[in-house]
């Protein structure tokens, strides 16, 4: 497709977003592979059983497993608890047992909920105070809001949890470092996955407890929601919680049907030679100040994740990542089996779907009612929609050291290793669909946006992926980056220049010059070294 001409429109810049998708509508973009069980691709659901599109696929069948290489099962015969009996002689029992016992009682306040909870977690009865969820249940939400769920919602959530067996019959795999491997789960799947993680019943592993490098799981997040129900209960943690509990009245009163995706991409080597990339930079761009990534139909849509998946979301935190977990709680699920980023690793989710509404960010969220998504589904029954996560490099102490070339090395791998996910290998033409990304690291990480942006643009030029740009309602940024890129394309600067350029900046006193004015001032006097001729090696 031939670029347009750079335009303006009302919240926008540069080309409009049919140049991003490569079509005339963001369902015309190319879709991504389908799902097909292979030696990394662990599908969790027969394939044949897709034809029946009113019902959840069925699941595979298979033999639990428990070991380092897949998810320990609440539900599995070696999860085992200690319990006392009444003359205190102690025992270990069967923790599913236990688990459905106390579940299969009424539950009909909070204090009872997490009664039932603690049955199974004794050893935690003096620490989990769940001061969270008590403030949910008893002060925020209206009284019969809170009877509906005591009433309706919760008896229909035990259930989903108790058919963890029966929905999931075949292992899930460990997305582990340093390799490419993917999991399929079909969306009732998950919602099983996450009624159990809401009653905490999640085996218990070590890294909760011990900061030993060998411990269990040690690179896992939290799964349990427990995290979230110890918070104080300020006014964003409680808009999670109702975030949640909207979606888990959704997925009781009807089944969702789909089925979702999960891929870990790892590239420790062939990463580019960025000093001599002979890329063009003039990759379509549209940058827009007053939309969100979310709303970015059609793209792979950006997750500023952290290196553990889900970041601060099953406690305080309430930033870009966390909300994008919550508006679509699927996605937690990534946090159940995602071993920690590593520097040259990204994770793929496909399928996802969009359940609450929200305003607000940080201490300012709230849950603004429920979210009907029209996104049209692929052959594979899944969404289509791609979000990519993908973890920027935290700056809490000098933040110029990511004017260093290691850093910014680390930045470039990060985002191309992100960006290209399901690209040609030696990509020629442009590639869709693009990427809809925005300010990645630039807040509580303390990312520089005139830097982040050149390094997403260059991770963008060399995948050949259009790219569309979201700012967060700051036109500042906006008109900043169109400006340098409409400079870059005009002087027809390759990637492999710009990254010497960015060296050049590098070696001078950044903390008092601006990336933005040294670019202008070298490209205005011609001072641009060619891709073969750089002093700066790789």
């Amino acid at each position: 497709m031939s670029m347009s001409t750079d335009m303006e429109s009302g919240n926008w810049r540069g080309v409009p977003l049919t140049e991003i998708w490569g079509a005339v509508s963001p369902w015309g973009a190319p879709e991504f592979p389908l799902v097909v069980p292979a030696a990394d691709h662990t599908v969790l659901y027969r394939i044949s059983s897709l034809e029946l599109d009113k019902q959840p696929p069925e699941p595979q069948n298979g033999e639990d497993k428990w070991d380092d290489d897949f998810v320990k099962m609440p539900c599995n015969s070696q999860s085992l608890h200690r319990v006392e009996d009444s003359s205190g002689e102690t025992y270990m029992k069967k923790c599913w047992d236990l688990i459905q016992t106390a579940l299969s009682q009424p539950i009909r306040n909070s204090q009872e909920l997490a009664d039932a909870i603690l049955s199974y977690n004794t050893q935690l009865k003096d620490t989990w105070k769940f001061k969270a969820l008590h403030k949910l249940l008893n002060e925020h939400l209206e009284k019969e809001e809170s009877q509906h769920f005591f009433d309706v919602t919760l008896h229909q959530m035990t259930k989903l949890a108790l058919d963890l067996p029966k929905l999931i019959q075949s292992p899930i795999p460990v997305l582990k470092q340093n390799k490419n491997q993917s999991i399929s789960l079909t969306q009732q799947q998950i919602s099983s996955l996450l009624a159990n993680a809401f009653f905490c019943t999640f085996p218990r592993l070590k890294q909760e407890d011990s900061k030993e490098k060998t411990s269990e799981y040690v690179f896992m997040p939290r799964f349990n929601f427990n995290t979230l129900y110890e918070t104080s209960g300020a006014d964003h943690v409680l808009g999670k919680l109702k975030c949640l509990l909207n979606y888990f009245r959704r997925v009781c009163t009807e089944v969702p049907v789909g089925a979702v995706t999960f891929s870990r991409r790892s590239v420790p080597d062939h990463c580019p030679d960025w000093s001599k990339s002979s890329a063009s930079l003039s990759v379509p761009l549209h940058v827009d100040s007053s939309t969100g990534i979310e709303d970015a139909d059609g793209l792979i849509q950006m997750d500023f994740a952290n290196k553990r998946l889900g970041g601060g979301v099953l406690r305080r935190g309430c930033v870009q990542e966390e909300i994008r977990f919550v508006i679509c709680p699927e996605l937690l699920v990534s946090m159940l089996f995602t071993e920690t980023l590593l520097p040259h690793e990204a994770v793929m989710i496909i399928g996802c779907e969009r359940y609450n509404n929200h305003s607000g960010y940080s201490r300012t969220f709230r849950f603004e009612g429920d979210y009907r998504d029209v996104t049209p589904s692929d052959s594979c029954r899944r969404r289509r929609v791609a979000v990519l996560a993908m973890d920027a490099t935290p700056y809490r102490g000098d933040k110029y050291l990511q004017y260093t070339l290691p850093a910014i090395h680390r930045e470039l791998n990060k985002a191309w290793v992100g960006f290209s996910f399901y690209s040609k290998d030696q990509p020629s033409g442009i590639q869709y669909p693009g990427v809809a990304t925005g300010n990645w690291g630039c807040g509580a990480y303390g990312g520089f946006p005139q830097l982040k942006t050149l390094i997403q643009l260059m991770a963008c030029a060399e995948a050949r992926r259009p790219m569309a740009y979201y700012t967060f309602n700051d036109e500042g940024i906006r008109d900043e980056f169109v400006n340098i890129y409409n400079l870059l394309k005009e002087h027809k600067v390759t990637v492999g220049q710009l990254y010497q350029l960015i060296a050049r900046f590098c070696t001078t006193d950044v903390r008092k010059g601006s990336l933005h004015a040294f670019i202008h001032q070298a490209l205005n006097s011609g001072d641009l070294l060619s891709t073969d001729n750089t002093g700066y090696s790789h």
